[in-house]
């Protein structure tokens, strides 16, 4: 991959405004090739906006963007060469078939039919649409027009992705090979940006996170003391007195117990470790110990405490 390509996804303190509206506020991001990063943050946070932003669809208002080295307010046909976007929701030719959507796609790529015609049988079995890759694109379920709309940004091997809430809609065997996609794609060099709202899928596929609130990016430093929190753990055992009785052994209060397991508060990971060692020390049968939520749903909600919103910061 060439030099440009490998700078990736970036943005530097890139703002937009609609009216009194602050929508994205000095946003700053980096996305290198070869990797996931998850685009986080609630309802009006800014992600569609940024996203289209980096997609060449809005002009900042300040900040700089990059995609695979190019300028989108420079150079936007350069950044589209480069990139493939799917946002949360794309129209679909309704009378094209999913094969004859991917071609036409291809096409405007610039490929000659051949070539287009070969990507488009390529993309059909790398997104599972062979069964229907003959069928008109408006008898598709929402779930199968987000497949084909994963495939129409993949049509000119695009060296950036950006995809907005790209499981909407999928089963869960679709997640899973959406999930096995991206790792792949990563893996190949592609640098990969995903919004979306499920943050256990994002935990399984992202190596990094940026947590987007009121349109700003919370600093390193906020993330990095969020996640850092007293967070819960959740403990199954064959024997929930012989569980019950060693946590209180080890001074251990304020536990909850569900059909799920018992929840305890644990300060960090090597508290969490000792604790385990003394459960298993003390004859406990233990079958199940973890986290009660992931790392990115964990961070994601104690940015959202108050004593993390004294303001957010680029």
């Amino acid at each position: 991959m060439g030099s440009s390509a490998a700078q990736g996804i970036t943005a530097t303190g890139v703002s937009r405004s609609f009216g009194s509206v602050h929508a994205v506020r000095y946003a700053t991001l980096a996305v290198p090739p070869g990797s996931v990063t998850a685009l986080i943050g609630p309802n009006g946070a800014g992600k569609t906006t940024l996203l289209l932003m980096l997609a060449s669809l809005l002009a900042p208002d300040t900040g700089t963007i990059t995609i695979a080295g190019h300028d989108p307010v420079a150079d936007p046909q350069a950044v589209r060469a480069a990139m493939g976007w799917m946002p949360d929701t794309l129209g679909s030719w309704p009378s094209l078939s999913v094969r004859a959507a991917l071609e036409v796609t291809g096409r405007m790529y610039g490929m000659t039919r051949p070539a287009a015609n070969a990507r488009a049988n390529e993309l059909i079995g790398l997104t599972g649409l062979e069964a229907l890759a003959d069928r008109p694109s408006r008898v598709l379920s929402r779930g199968q027009k987000q497949r084909l709309s994963l495939a129409r940004a993949l049509v000119h091997s695009p060296a950036a992705l950006l995809l907005d809430e790209p499981a909407s809609g999928l089963d869960p065997t679709a997640r899973v090979a959406l999930r096995v996609l991206l790792r792949r794609l990563a893996g190949e060099g592609t640098a990969i940006l995903v919004s979306s709202h499920v943050l256990s899928e994002l935990d399984e596929m992202a190596d990094a996170a940026v947590y987007l609130a009121d349109g700003a990016t919370a600093s390193a430093e906020r993330v990095a003391l969020a996640g850092a929190s007293a967070r819960s753990w959740r403990i199954r055992s064959l024997d929930l007195a012989a569980l019950e009785g060693s946590l209180r052994a080890s001074g251990v209060s304020g536990t909850q117990t569900d059909h799920l397991g018992t929840l305890v508060q644990v300060d960090n990971e090597e508290a969490a470790a000792d604790l385990l060692a003394r459960l298993i020390g003390s004859g406990v049968r233990v079958c199940a110990f973890g986290p009660a939520v992931g790392d990115l749903e964990h961070t994601f909600l104690d940015l959202s405490l108050p004593e993390f919103n004294g303001g957010a910061a680029a």
